[in-house]
């Protein structure tokens, strides 16, 4: 790749990086978070932004960064007031600016009607036009006397040819220096610019014993006589912003007046009989000096040590993929030594034997170190839904927020990846269904406001998002209703309120009366439904009419292994996920009963649950009636859906890799995916939920998908 292409691709890397922690910010600002780090944090954000999209001429990202951080610095200055209805505007502003970074990245055209609105009403708040927003006035010059400084470097005589002068105020903190900036330098490339006069304000400079040397104690003020425009001088501060504070005034030009006091800051060595007045005491130059050195270090060992982010390394995620599939097959490989040394006869207390289970342990290290790389928090998916949920209430005309809940929670990136649309979906069907108008909700007693959460979280190896609203909840006489018109369900049917609420995910269902840019059209949580289950997923539903609705997916935390128990069903090798099993059991000759039409209970620590004949679901045998041979798996969802599988035994414990079947050969009722066994056998993986689903309604299908017959799912 050409130098330059990889240097843009890093750029637009770190742009996703501070777009996320811009949003981020914003919703803290939004909660309440108004401190002054806060804001200085959204500023840093958009400025750099700014600046690297100058480097690569990227015009119009460059024109609205410009205006957005325009309007926040006169946030930051005290002079616009951060009101809700300012904080939506930047939030919406982040939303387009984000926009336009995807269009420079992906070299597509941006319809600039939408970015000149927000410019527009971002210029209202600041009550400037676009050309002279950024301009600073009521500079307070702190009542200090400044002594002036002579760079040693070569000035423009030829003042004819400046026709402005401006006054610049520059007071480092000590991050400028703590983060690698000088000061000297920054003041050189000033001077660049024009005829500059420059004054140095040393008042702060306490005793010797009390000087912190990480401290900043210089200021400057500086008359740039110059022919460049206010933002070529802001452009010097580019990375400096925040990390000092920044006044910059257009004076007259015969208003300038300089002391002919010197001294030559780039080797900060004051001459012998340079004079000291009152106003400006005079230091030993070797305190000086030694100020100037520390000034001038990068960063110091404490700092670094305080707040000096983790090294990061930016792998291609093709390379980590390949990584994962290499471990993959080491899973396997592993597994198919262990089964020769069995065959072998070699006991386990042996040398081998113990040499291949510090093999299988450090292979487990190796495979969930590797997992690690690529498990991502879900923070960057969730601020994401953040602009679903702003633009669905615009589309709406409902007041809405988003409460985001275990941003922090890790998963793999795929994962991540294929999650956006289902939960967009969701999102939208959160705002545009679950939640009443604003004077709906008030006549009920509710905040105008309603409130979108979306939550995550581990638990038992899985990882669960919830989507969850406070609206009206859901109608099931109007779903009911609605359902038997369509023809999806019988007109007599009987249902239960659980059964009614997944009807929300048969193909074509809606209870939409118009067509909209969000609903009325019958697409959306059946293919929310088909998107779960293709990760290995499950969703549910609650609701509470009055109180709001929950959609609950329950998810791998990676689609690349899995420790699985082997069964024997028939002379089938199966595998069950080792998370959804609680127990295993011997069931005997009084512990299964028959209760309907074939079907059979089994009394499992006081309760009855129902009794799934795997080899006959999955059509391997027909329907036993014989059970004192078999063996139960006693496997429970999230929900607390419980069921026992019938198997014929139990072969072993292990970790298997996943293979997707969809891609390759499509989808298998109640069968999740395959892997290969260490003998290269294929295994089916089966999926519980499926299963779950079939026992909890009463209907466990008997088929054989594999044979190529049908299942309706939603039996």
């Amino acid at each position: 790749m050409d130098p330059m292409e990889e240097i843009r691709a890093t750029f637009f890397i770190e742009c996703d990086e501070l777009l996320e922690a811009l949003e981020a910010d914003l919703l803290l600002w939004e909660e309440g978070e108004n401190d002054d780090e806060t804001i200085n944090s959204i500023f840093r954000a958009i400025h750099s932004i700014k600046g690297g999209a100058g480097a690569f001429a990227l015009e119009d990202l460059v024109r609205f960064a410009h205006s957005y951080e325009t309007t926040l610095d006169e946030v930051r200055s005290g002079r616009i007031e951060g009101t809700p209805d300012s904080i939506r505007l930047f939030l919406r502003a982040k939303d387009v600016l984000a926009d336009l970074v995807r269009a420079a990245r992906d070299g597509t055209d941006f319809d600039t009607t939408v970015s000149e609105q927000i410019i527009t009403d971002l210029n209202a708040l600041t009550g400037k036009d676009e050309s002279d927003a950024g301009d600073d006035d009521g500079f307070d010059d702190g009542g200090f006397e400044p002594v002036a400084l002579d760079f040693g470097l070569p000035l423009d005589d030829d003042e004819g040819s400046a026709n402005t002068t401006y006054r610049i105020d520059f007071f480092p903190f000590p991050a400028l220096y703590a983060n690698g900036n000088e000061a000297v330098r920054l003041l050189a490339e000033l001077n660049g610019l024009g005829t500059a006069d420059i004054e140095v304000d040393t008042g702060s400079v306490p005793a010797l014993n009390d000087i912190d040397p990480d401290g900043a104690y210089f200021s400057w003020t500086i008359h740039l006589t110059t022919e460049a425009e206010e933002d070529a001088i802001r452009e010097v501060f580019d990375f400096a912003e925040g990390d000092c504070r920044l006044e910059i005034q257009r004076v007259e030009n015969d208003a300038v007046g300089m002391d002919e006091t010197s001294v030559d800051v780039a080797g900060m060595d004051m001459p012998a009989d340079a004079p000291t007045t009152e106003e400006a005491p005079s230091i030993p130059p070797a305190v000086i000096e030694a100020i100037a050195e520390v000034a001038e270090q990068p960063a110091k060992e404490k700092t670094a040590q305080a707040a000096a982010p983790k090294p990061v390394v930016r792998v291609d995620l093709e390379r980590v993929d390949r990584l994962i599939n290499l471990v993959g097959e080491l899973v396997i490989n592993q597994a198919m030594l262990s089964q020769c040394v069995a065959e072998a006869g070699i006991a386990s207390n042996s040398s081998v034997g113990n040499g291949l289970e510090e093999f299988k342990q450090l292979t487990r290290e190796i495979q969930d170190s590797v997992m690690a790389i690529r498990a991502q928090p879900v923070k960057s998916l969730f601020q994401r839904m953040s602009r679903i949920v702003r633009e669905a209430g615009d589309a709406t005309g409902k007041s809405v927020r988003l409460r985001l809940e275990g941003e922090g929670t890790e998963v793999d990136k795929t994962v991540i990846e294929r999650l956006s649309d289902p939960l967009t979906h969701m999102i939208r069907n959160a705002v545009d269904h679950g939640l009443e108008t604003p004077e709906e909700r008030e006549a009920a007693g509710k905040p105008a406001e309603g409130v979108v959460t979306l939550s995550a979280s581990h638990r038992s190896g899985r990882i669960v998002i919830e989507v969850a609203d406070d609206g009206k909840g859901i109608n099931r006489e109007v779903v009911l209703r609605k359902a038997i018109e369509k023809g999806l369900v019988p007109a007599d049917a009987a249902l239960s309120n659980s059964e009614i609420d997944n009807l929300l995910f048969m193909p074509g269902f809606s209870t939409a009366a118009s067509l909209s840019d969000l609903s009325g059209r019958g697409v959306g949580m059946d293919v929310v439904k088909r998107s779960i289950h293709s990760l290995g997923g499950r969703i549910a539903i609650t609701s509470d009419p009055g109180k709001g609705t929950s959609f609950t997916v329950s998810l791998p935390l990676t689609l690349a292994v899995l420790d699985g128990m082997l069964i024997m069903v028939g002379d089938q090798t199966l595998v069950v996920p080792l998370g959804v099993i609680v127990e295993t059991l011997k069931p005997g000759s009084n512990d299964i009963r028959d209760v309907l039409d074939g079907s059979y209970v089994m009394f499992v620590r006081d309760r009855y649950v129902p009794v799934i004949d795997v080899a006959a679901v999955l059509g391997f045998a027909e329907p036993t009636k014989d059970f004192e041979d078999k063996v139960a798996l006693l496997i429970e969802d999230d929900e607390g859906n419980a069921a026992a599988l019938l198997v014929d035994g139990i072969k072993d414990q292990r970790q298997v890799v996943i293979k997707g079947l969809e891609d390759n050969y499509g989808h298998v009722d109640n069968i999740a995916a395959a892997t290969i066994l260490g003998d290269g056998q294929i295994a089916l993986i089966i999926d519980p939920d499926s299963l779950l689903s079939h026992a909890a309604s009463g209907a466990v299908v008997e088929t054989n998908q594999l044979a190529g017959g049908d299942a309706d799912v939603f039996q």
